[in-house]
């Protein structure tokens, strides 16, 4: 799996600007934990090894929601919990993402034929959240009370999420490509 990148990361700083930006001053909802969570989330899903973080017994990862729901697999020693936990955590983060940032690939799995052209993404990942709000507290990261107002907030986040690629988007070439080079 691709390395994490550290707090200080000039692109998590890129992020949380613009998603701060957006979350406070463009659609009003002032919440620095879901900001945050937001912020990390585009970080962490730079890398693809991260947004199909999920694996099946054969280790190949899982790139639709019904396969996540069913075939995921977690380490040995994983309590039951712990894995639907997991498992519904990434379902959301996965939800949230393709649906705010890149919801055109939702039609094109539609199209294909594929299970997921099935799914409500929309309602998948509000659930969830909800359901990995209850197999957590609010002593382990991330807080269960945080996954239950990413939940409530569903539709706000991903419009969110929408509003800030639409600011990459329109970036100056020069600017993108230095964003790029901190990746790298």
């Amino acid at each position: 799996m691709a390395p994490r990148p550290l707090q200080n990361h000039p692109l998590r700083r890129w992020f949380t600007g613009m998603v701060e930006d957006v979350l406070y001053a463009q659609v009003g909802l002032c919440d620095p934990g879901v900001a945050e969570y937001l912020s990390d989330l585009l970080v962490e899903f730079v890398h693809v090894d991260h947004v199909f973080a999920l694996r099946d017994a054969r280790g190949r990862p899982l790139q639709q929601v019904a396969e996540m729901l069913t075939d995921a697999v977690s380490p040995p020693g994983t309590s039951d919990t712990d894995h639907r936990f997991f498992v519904h955590k990434h379902i959301g983060d996965f939800a949230l993402f393709w649906t705010g940032v890149y919801p055109s690939n939702l039609r094109r799995l539609a199209r294909r034929g594929k299970r997921d052209g099935l799914l409500d993404y929309l309602a998948q990942g509000k659930r969830s959240y909800a359901i990995a709000s209850e197999l957590t507290d609010d002593a382990t990261p991330p807080p269960g009370a945080l996954l239950r107002r990413l939940s409530d907030q569903f539709e706000t986040c991903v419009y969110g999420l929408s509003l800030v690629r639409r600011g990459w988007e329109d970036r100056d070439p020069a600017s993108l490509a230095a964003v790029r080079a901190l990746w790298r």
